[in-house]
This record gives structure tokens, sequence and C-alpha cells, in this order.
């Protein structure tokens, strides 16, 4: 068995960027910029009042009167420039004009017809916004993931349409006579598909375009049917079948299909027998059966390999930092990741393991917020402990 490091290593190899594609800014959200955007303009493109009040020159003080000779709105430019002893009527967003020096506020003025008097105490702020204050022509904005802000930003910049990376398509194949999709009548022995869904939402939270194909039965002919479906597929996700066994078929039929295998089995759990490798050119990932194996597995490895596809660089999931809340004892010979229920501290969040930690326990994931991570072989800690999760 090879470590959660090492196979994650080996994921991210049969990965890479995907191309690109140019969409409109409104559908950009969410997307990864794949190169840098360049503002188109100035921003503010011209000198802007901050504030309600009146644009003037010099420096005015308490009892100076001016003559109101205009006004200026948003989007309403006064044309002319002030004189000694003038002031003009200015809204929040309007261009300040020429000879102005300073906007103050109405709050400090009195005004009287066409005539404003300075207040005593009034505000010493200038109240302008210069040209290009947020940001320049030629400024750039870095490739990233669009977040609502990302947005508001291209926009100001003038940007109507962004290059982002393609949407990785996820084929996603649940295995098993056992399985039935839900809504339908099971057998006695038979139960409910659950793991291609939660792993299709993850999929899909991440950036990715995800297809559930239709469930593989344990035969050879209908695995080979519905690992042919994949065509076109970005990654190849199957769920179930990676035991060893005799129902241990998606693995010999890949390789009957030209499977180069990366690795199978890793030091962990829940999620030892997981299995990677490239199928006719797609990077394929194969997943434990057991519903929060599949799911920590899709964690763990699926996601980065989507992040690595959007161009978001090869990383682990970030791990936080939290202190026990109660004693726990040694690991085994595998890094185990343990579902766990965060609590409020002084410094660093508690976090306490569930006391059922079967893998096939969907309830307990459900209640999980974070997964304690407790490196293979280590020993037992108490109390106040500080140690790693993943939050869910």
């Amino acid at each position: 068995m090879i470590s959660v490091d090492e196979a994650l290593a080996r994921c991210f190899a049969l990965v890479s960027p995907l191309g690109t594609e140019t969409v409109p800014l409104r559908a950009a959200a969410g997307r990864v910029m794949a190169e840098p955007a360049i503002a188109r303009r100035d921003q503010p493109p011209f000198a802007a009042s901050a504030m309600d009040g009146y644009a003037l020159g010099g420096d005015p003080v308490a009892g100076d009167r001016f003559t109101v000779v205009g006004e200026a709105g948003a989007g309403h430019e006064w044309q002319g420039r002030l004189a000694a002893g003038q002031a003009l009527r200015i809204f929040t967003g309007a261009p300040v004009p020429e000879g102005a020096t300073r906007v103050v506020i109405q709050e400090d003025v009195d005004a009287q017809g066409n005539t404003i008097t300075i207040r005593a105490g009034a505000d010493s702020g200038t109240h302008i916004r210069p040209a290009g204050q947020d940001f320049r022509t030629g400024d750039a904005l870095a490739p990233r993931l669009l977040r609502p802000n990302d947005i508001a930003l291209l926009a100001a910049m003038n940007i109507p349409e962004v290059t982002v990376r393609r949407r990785p398509v996820v084929a996603l194949i649940a295995t098993g006579d056992e399985l039935v999709m839900p809504g339908e009548d099971p057998a006695p022995d038979q139960i409910i598909a659950s793991n291609n869904f939660a792993l299709a939402a993850l999929a899909e939270e991440a950036g990715a375009e995800a297809r559930l194909l239709p469930i593989a039965r344990d035969t050879k002919e209908e695995l080979f049917t519905v690992l042919s479906m994949t065509e076109g597929a970005d990654l190849v996700v199957t769920i179930g079948g990676a035991s060893v066994g005799d129902h241990d078929l998606v693995g010999r039929v890949a390789e009957s299909m030209g499977l180069e295998r990366a690795f199978y089995k890793i030091a962990m759990r829940p999620g030892k027998p997981l299995m990677a490798g490239r199928l006719r050119g797609a990077p394929m990932l194969g997943l434990p059966g057991n519903p929060v194996s599949s799911i920590v597995c899709g964690h763990l490895f699926m996601l980065p390999m989507i992040r690595a596809m959007l161009g978001l660089g090869e990383h682990p999931p970030a791990t936080r930092r939290a202190r026990l809340a109660m004693d726990v004892p040694p690991t085994g010979p595998r890094t185990h990741y343990m579902r766990a229920r965060l609590s409020p501290g002084a410094d660093l969040p508690g976090i306490a393991p569930f006391d059922r930690q079967d893998s096939a326990l969907l309830t307990i994931l459900t209640q999980a917020d974070a997964l304690l991570v407790r490196p293979k072989d280590g020993p037992a800690l108490p109390a106040g402990t500080e140690v790693d999760y993943l939050p869910l």
C-alpha cells in the first residue's frame, strides 16, 4: 500500500490543465479565468465627487460665501470652469469641474437661494476621488476562480467576455448488482445508489460537469458497455468493484480495455481499495463502494484532480488546526480520516470524533463538519492536543 501523499502525487501525474473557452461576463461566475484580464479604462475615469455637497476652489474657512453657478449629477457633467467665489451643487459620483479643489458636504453649509456660507467646524476633507484611484487602464486581474466581487471588477474594467478554463467532464459510474436508483423498488437484497449523487454534487460544486452514467451490473459485458460510454470525459470515476475478490471486476475489465494502472490500494481508512490509472487517454479513479469511503476519497483525490484540470494548481486539500475535545486512542498502520464535530474554542475550535466510524454510516457523515486527520502509527493523544482536520 502506498501513502495518501504518494497516491495523490500519482493522481496529479494523470491530469493537466484543460483548454480554454470564452464566455460572456454574465456566465463567468464560478469559472476559472485562464488569462489575465486587462482594464480598458481608468476607474473612476474622471475626478469624482465622493459626497453630496458643493464643489469649490481654494481653501475656504468658516463664514466664506460662494455663489452657486450650476449643478452636476452622476452621468451629468457640468460644462465650465469654476472661478474664485463660485460653487457648483454636486452629487456623489458626478465629475468634479475644473477649478474645484474640494467638495464641501451639504451638511457643512448654509444655503440661501444661490448663495452658500461655510459653517463653523466644517469637515476639512476634499471628498474627491481622483481619476484612476481604483485602477488604471492596463492594470491586470490575475487568473483566478471568479467570485461575485471579481465579476464586478471585470465589469468595471469594461470587459464583456472572459477566457476561462473548460469545465472538466466527470463521468461517474456506480457498479454492483445490489444497486438501484432512487425512486425504484429495490429487491430485499438491494440498496439505493447514493454515492454517485454525492460525488456528482461535489464535482459540480468544484466547477466540473458531472455525468451520471447507468449503474453497471456485475458482469464483464455490462461493465465493458458502461465504461465504453465514457468517451469524451476528462475524468472517469467508478464507484465500487475495486476490492479484492471474485467480484472485483472494475480493474480487470478496465485493464482488458487498456487501463494503465498508476496504483492500487492506499494506506488510509476509510478508502483503502482505491485505484487510479489512465483508460483510453482519460484519467480514471476507482473509488471504494462503501458510502463514506467513496465520499471521503472524493474529497481527498477527485476534487484535487478537478482543481488541477481547472488550472488551480496541484494542491492537497488544505488542513486546519483544532484542539481535541476528548482523548483519542492510537492509530494503526493507515492514516485515519475520522468523522468529527467542531465546537467553538478560545483560540482554536474543539474537535471530537464520533464514536461510530463505520464506513457505511451516511448519517454520521451528514452530522460531521470535519474529518479529523490521524497519521498512521500515531500515538494516543489527550484532550487539548492540537491536531489537523479537513473541513467538510
